[in-house]
This record gives C-alpha cells, structure tokens and sequence, in this order.
C-alpha cells in the first residue's frame, strides 16, 4: 500500500489519506476507529472517491458524440493518483486533471478536488469539480466510505436514521447492475431503518432523490455518528454479509437504468457544467453521543 497522508488534531483526532484515488484510509475520533480495517479478501477498499460517473455503466461503456468510451463502474478517479495541492495540519487538498489516460475514457477536461478538513470529533471530505473545457461537462461525483459495523464497541442492534421520513422502497438492482424500474420494500420504519446483513443479500440500498439533508448511523448503544449531505441527493447503503463494515454513500448520481443507451449528457441523474463553473459537493461526518 503507498504511504498515507497524515492529519492530526492535538487531542488525537486523526485520519490518514491515500493519494491514489483521495481514498479515506482511517479515521479516528474521540478514541474510536471508524473506518473499517482493510481485508482485502472481502473488499480491496476503504472508501473510493466516485467519479465522473457513479454506478455501473451499460457494458462498462459511456457514449457521447456517438462515440463509446470504455468507462465502467464508479469512473477512474479512485485508481488514478492525486496531486497535493494544500497541506496543513488538520487539512489536506489533493488535485487530479484531465490526462491522455482519462481522455480515452471521458472525453472532456476537467479538474477534480478532494479536500479533507480535520475538526473535534468530526471530518469534512469534500469533492469539488471544476470545467475546465470549452463544453459543458457532464458528471456525477460520490464518496463511498465505509465505516465500521458493529462500531465504537456496541453489540447492540445498529440503525441507520434520516432526518425526515423517506420512501419504503428503493430500486432493484439488474444485471450488470443498473437500474430497472422495479422497486422492493424495506422495513423502513417512518424515519428509521434498523439494520440487518439480510437486507443487503443481494445488492445495495440505493435511496434516490431523498428528502433528507442529514442522516445518524446509529450503535444502538449511544454512540451516533451523524452524516450532513451538502448537494448530495442521493444515498446508497451497501456491505457484503457477513463482513464487518457498512458503507455510507452520498451521490449525486447513479447508476444506467436499464431502458437507457443514450449519450452521457441525456443520461438520468447526470449534472451539467458550464464551461469555467465550479460544484462542490460535501458530507460532514461527526461522531456524537456516549463513546
């Protein structure tokens, strides 16, 4: 594994970061690991920066100006090495253009930006996008952390809860892993789903165009750890049963539906850019509660 980027905080708050791929490796708040421990046997990362699409993508392919580029699940930003850009203390900015290499797979300049803001007891990752390009840029940009399950030393049942009630059904997942039309029920109960490894047996839980800003992934035990969503407005719970790790993940995308071959600007949930304009999109994650 390359060497981590450290940031500390004097009462020992700390994460470590991967240039390749912006990757959250650990984080440590109030004396709890939070990030899960890397088992490469289950699944080879910690927590992937997602872009320029998020999902799968029809026969791993994207199409535009009639042209098919070779872009698969989650884009190329999580196996591509960042620049630093900043560095202090309790603050990390790490960089990524355009190259000969993401050109062959997504047609368009752009820079990409991953900032990490260390504070007391919480952490700020947020993803900046900026056009760079004489066209308007079409992406999608995600984080896909995953934090541990059971965490902070609870062997009670863990819940995940929104700030306002949500739908009860999310979409079924297809094969090659895009969207259908389908739905199946969850036992989301008004607010709050208690979490079960069954409920991920098949695929993840993609909660589309949610009406929450914020959510709590809670141990059952006390310890909370609450999740602000600035311009994310979707979010998936993903983990493959029985590993010990949940995955949180803001979206601003998703992935192909299954009706959808068009080209990447036409397609569903997909931002458009204008030349020289700047998005940003952030979660705050702050551990609360009795540790």
């Amino acid at each position: 594994m390359d060497e981590t980027i450290l940031l500390t905080r004097p009462d020992g708050d700390l994460v470590e970061i991967l240039p390749l791929g912006a990757e959250l490796h650990r984080w440590r708040a109030r004396g709890v690991e939070l990030i899960r421990e890397l088992d490469e046997t289950v699944w080879d990362r910690t927590a992937p920066v997602l872009f320029p699409v998020v999902g799968w993508t029809r026969n791993g392919e994207v199409r535009v100006d009639g042209q098919t580029y070779p872009l698969g699940l989650h884009g190329f930003a999580w196996r591509k090495r960042f620049a630093v850009a900043d560095r202090r203390e309790d603050f990390l900015r790490l960089i990524l253009t355009d190259d000969n290499e993401t050109r062959a797979l997504y047609p368009f300049h752009f820079r990409f930006e991953a900032t990490f803001r260390l504070g007391d007891g919480w952490l700020e990752n947020a993803l900046i996008v900026i056009n760079t390009g004489a066209r308007p840029l079409p992406y999608a940009c995600g984080l896909h952390p995953g934090f541990r399950w059971p965490f902070a030393g609870s062997t009670a049942r863990h819940s995940i809860r929104f700030e306002k009630a949500e739908r009860q059904t999310v979409p079924v997942i297809a094969t090659g892993g895009l969207f259908s039309q389908a739905t199946r029920a969850i036992p989301l109960e008004g607010d709050t789903l208690p979490l079960e490894p069954s409920y991920f047996a098949s695929d993840a839980l993609c909660f589309l165009n949610i009406e929450s800003k914020s959510l709590v992934y809670d141990n059952g035990a006390g310890a909370r750890l609450h999740v602000a969503l600035e311009d994310f407005p979707h979010a998936g719970l993903w983990t493959r049963p029985p590993a010990p790790y949940l995955c949180i993940e803001p979206w601003t995308g998703h992935g192909d539906p299954v009706d959808f071959a068009g080209d990447l600007r036409d397609k569903p949930s997909m931002r458009m850019l204008e030349p020289g304009a700047v998005a940003r999109h952030a979660a705050t994650f702050a551990l609360e509660g009795e540790i």
